[in-house]
């Protein structure tokens, strides 16, 4: 079957109920999506489907033929040659979230998929998009602070 990840096709052989996750890692290379539960629950595998966040661990790859998928390694761009982080990334970054870091890449596509449908969100907004996504390490309030930060960046940039 073939897939379209990150504006690039690749032809896979997986069976049918294969969770899109495995492929992503195992047959592609793609480890930046991460297993966590295995059950879509934590959100350490989401990734987008035309851009709506999604929980690749429980996706059977069958289902997804024709659709647009991005991974953490598909936000950032190639701007005449130069890498030009998300704007989710960057802040991310830039308030240094990351403790362990196996959730971060979950949170950030959550993250990402959310302020491209509210540029402008409130603290309550946030929690609430963000809720579904768990983190061992307990970085709540500076996850929190990043997706407002990446929202505002957004905003600058013109992107949101």
């Amino acid at each position: 079957m073939q897939l379209s990840i990150n504006g690039r096709a690749y032809e896979v052989d997986a069976e049918p109920d294969e969770p899109l996750l495995w492929v992503l890692r195992d047959a592609l290379g793609l480890t930046g999506t991460k297993y966590g539960c295995g059950l879509g629950i934590c959100g350490s595998c989401t990734v987008h489907l035309d851009g709506v966040a999604t929980r690749s661990c429980v996706t059977p790859v069958s289902t997804i033929e024709g659709r647009a998928i991005t991974t953490i390694e598909g936000l950032a761009q190639l701007v005449d040659d130069v890498e030009v982080l998300h704007p989710v990334q960057q802040a991310f970054i830039d308030e240094q979230v990351p403790q362990c870091a196996w959730c971060m890449s979950g949170q950030m596509m959550t993250a990402a998929a959310f302020i491209e449908t509210n540029a402008a969100p409130t603290d309550e907004e946030i929690n609430v998009a963000m809720g579904a996504n768990y983190c061992r390490c307990g970085c709540y309030t500076r996850i929190k602070v990043a997706v407002a930060r990446a929202a505002e960046l957004a905003r600058e940039r013109g992107e949101a």
